[in-house]
């Protein structure tokens, strides 16, 4: 089950583009954080957001992990992945098309 721990750390390194990637859009004025319980954490304690996002999905894989022979802990594996997977496709195009307007204008 090599794979599965690759798809893991997929989503760890996702997690963290996709909190440093929120931060731009919320500090450039483009964006509010989705998320209810840490948005007020996004707004106004950015490093304590990203150390709470970092922390709370790492643990969740772990426990992911631990219980990996679990087929349903295999499905969450994959649906955490494909949140985090177009998430950050999300913020890439959204980043490309903020570009692609400065340079057009």
């Amino acid at each position: 089950m090599q794979w599965l721990g690759w798809i893991v750390k997929a989503i760890l390194v996702m997690n963290i583009l996709d909190a440093f990637m929120t931060l731009v859009w919320i500090y450039s004025g483009r964006a509010v954080e989705a998320n209810l319980f840490i948005r007020d954490l996004a707004h106004h304690h950015p490093e304590t957001f990203v150390l709470a996002k970092l922390l709370i999905v790492a643990f969740g894989s772990f426990l992911l992990w631990r219980t990996r022979k679990s087929p349903l802990a295999v499905i969450a594996i994959f649906a955490a992945f494909l949140v985090y997977y177009f998430l950050v496709i999300y913020h890439l195009r959204a980043l490309n098309l903020r570009l692609l307007q400065r340079w057009l204008t």
